[in-house]
């Protein structure tokens, strides 16, 4: 018998919790007990403000193979897959990532379960092909950003990934072996390394509630993804500062020559303003640039606990990480 254990990160979910239950547990009993898979849920509950912990309690009461860890306050998905990973790891032989909302399809777990039980693959990931349902900035902004890592970093992240994956335990051990407080865990998954292979399908809906996904929170959540993984956005910055530092060289001997040659006409302000305020706006945007790294290096020496756990369903958990 293979178990399986679902690490389920909630935040504000209670409208989902229980069509994520009994969609999910439809299918282990069907294709899953078929296939002698096992399994176990490990919800985490990120600092709700609804009645979300309460319906984990009534699940978790009622259903032996649901267990759940409530933090003290909202610490982020990032630190709800890290605190559900630690936990699945000490009962399952395979680990999987899903979001509570179904955009994550469980009718996907029994090919995702066969192929990891091959042996061949030590994560199966999915990713959408197409974004039906989402507005047409929003999805613009995500290709820009599934684009930009690809070059700027060695990571294998495919435009529509999800967090959904099966992985092995030795997969998901080496991801949290990297213990980082600043985590991105989808570059996490590519960044370890270990064969994968992508399993496609369309976009799903959520069946219920809102996402607590803004756009800016999107758009800071992508910086942090490329900050964690790449120096180059300060290599490009060297380079323009270089290439901007020898334009003015030419422009000042280009002057002297002038003034030499045919004395020193007087020229017009506008352009000279235009030049300081574009030399501003750079120096301006690299000092930005360089504040951000050094504000993760800040949080990285704190070295405060990732998260809080406030109550937990079953004795063992660890209660900081």
């Amino acid at each position: 018998m293979t178990r399986l254990s679902i690490v389920v990160p909630c935040h504000n979910e209670e409208q989902t919790i229980e069509l994520f239950y009994t969609t999910t547990q439809a299918i282990a009993m069907d294709e899953l007990a078929q296939r002698e898979v096992e399994l176990r849920f490990v919800f985490v509950d990120d600092g709700s403000k609804d009645h979300t912990l309460i319906k984990l309690r009534e699940l978790a009461a009622a259903h032996e193979e649901v267990s759940y860890v409530s933090f003290s306050r909202n610490f982020g998905k990032e630190a709800a897959l890290l605190a559900g990973l630690q936990a699945a790891v000490q009962c399952g032989d395979l680990i999987a990532v899903m979001d509570v909302d179904l955009q994550d399809p469980p009718s996907l777990l029994p090919k995702m379960c066969d192929l990891a039980r091959t042996g061949e693959y030590d994560r199966i990931a999915v990713r959408r092909t197409s974004r039906k349902g989402e507005p047409p900035i929003r999805s613009w902004c995500a290709r820009r950003f599934y684009g930009l890592m690809s070059h700027l970093t060695d990571l294998d992240l495919r435009d529509g990934a999800r967090d959904f994956s099966v992985m092995s335990k030795r997969f998901a051990e080496a991801v949290l072996s990297c213990g980082e407080y600043n985590r991105f865990t989808k570059g996490l998954f590519g960044w370890v390394g270990y064969p994968t292979t992508w399993i496609e399908y369309t976009n799903v809906e959520r069946v219920a509630g809102e996402t607590n996904w803004s756009f800016w929170s999107l758009v800071r959540y992508a910086f942090d993804g490329i900050v964690a993984y790449t120096v180059k956005p300060l290599e490009m910055l060297m380079a323009i500062g270089a290439t901007v530092s020898l334009c003015a060289l030419f422009a000042l001997v280009f002057v002297v020559v002038r003034a030499l040659l045919f004395g020193d006409p007087v020229s017009g302000w506008p352009s000279l303003m235009a030049s300081i305020l574009l030399a501003t706006g750079i120096i301006t945007f690299g000092l930005g640039i360089i504040g951000f790294y050094l504000s993760k290096i800040y949080l990285e020496v704190k070295n405060r606990p990732i998260y809080l756990v406030k109550e937990t369903s079953k004795q063992g958990w660890q209660k900081t990480q």
